[in-house]
């Protein structure tokens, strides 16, 4: 049963090194990513990473309220990732020359096709 245990911890301490490993690959994507689309789908692997991370380092050390830290860790990810791709539209919209309301989607979508 000892084994057993000992297997489990190396395979935990292991997914926690593989994840960091990860984070990195991640890091580097959200600085030389070849669009702005990019950087915001790496920041949310890094954020989904971490989260996860938190969780098997909750089961490692036996740390329950460590799972309430990581439910609240993935609200504030998730909203900031929702704030980047608001800004992110916004500042697409004006640098077109388009309109940022709802009213206007159609003629957005009328504008794009003539520039085509």
């Amino acid at each position: 049963m000892e084994a057993i245990g000992e297997m489990y911890n190396g395979l935990m301490l292991t997914a926690m090194i593989v994840l960091a490993m990860l984070i990195i690959v991640s890091m580097i994507r959200s600085v030389r990513g070849p669009g702005i689309g990019d950087r915001i789908i790496a920041v949310n692997m890094i954020g989904t990473m971490i989260i996860m991370i938190v969780a098997v380092l909750s089961v490692y050390l036996d740390e329950n309220y460590l799972v309430d830290v990581c439910l609240i860790y993935a609200m504030i990810s998730f909203l900031g990732v929702v704030v980047l791709c608001k800004v992110y539209t916004g500042v697409y919209l004006q640098g077109k020359h388009m309109k940022a309301d709802l009213d206007a989607v159609e003629d957005n979508l009328k504008h794009q096709g003539e520039e085509r």
